[in-house]
């Protein structure tokens, strides 16, 4: 099992006097990234909630979440970022060729945005490709407004916009992105 430090910014309320000030600072976490129980309720109620919000938010036919049965295939890593019992996030890596993966599922449970769980998970990501070899990682999330946010946490960690890989096609519903490891 491994464990990595996650900081959460925690916001304190100073008042001293008649002066009053907001204080931030980060707090470490103890989270735990570990392959993840693709029997766990925990984990397929978090997949429901990501599979139900990406089909929503997405045109029909242009939503490339994997369902449970996709996760489990023989090609297909699956992890899993826990703070003792509780489900932070889940995240997995999908063996295209030799050289080439994909980031699949990322999706972090709501009380938990913000505190670097997806960035944890994609670093473990990101290090289990390079332990397997693989050269290039890429990625395909939604082009509407609701994957903004996602967009923008990919390009901070080094992914740029490029075209279609695998067997995905030009769809402008789609933003394909990849980095070079």
């Amino acid at each position: 099992m491994q464990a990595l430090v996650v900081t959460q910014l925690l916001l304190f309320e100073v008042i001293v006097g008649s002066m009053q000030a907001k204080i931030a600072c980060r707090v470490p976490r103890m989270t735990q990234i570990v392959l993840g129980d693709l029997t766990d309720a925990r984990i397929l109620d978090l997949l429901s909630d990501h599979l139900t919000r990406a089909r929503a938010e997405t045109a029909p036919g242009s939503a490339h979440a994997l369902d449970v049965s996709g996760l489990e295939a023989h090609d297909v890593s699956f992890w899993a970022a826990w703070e003792n019992d509780t489900l932070l996030g889940v995240g997995a890596l999908k063996r295209l060729s030799t050289d080439h993966g994909e980031v699949k599922s990322m999706y972090t449970s709501p009380d938990a945005r913000r505190l670097g769980v997806g960035s944890a998970m994609l670093m473990h990501i990101v290090e289990q490709a390079r332990a397997a070899g693989m050269l290039r990682l890429s990625l395909e999330t939604g082009s509407w407004d609701y994957f903004e946010p996602a967009r923008a946490f990919y390009r901070r960690h080094g992914f740029a916009e490029c075209g279609p890989f695998a067997d995905y096609v030009l769809d402008p519903n789609s933003v394909f992105m990849t980095m070079e490891l």
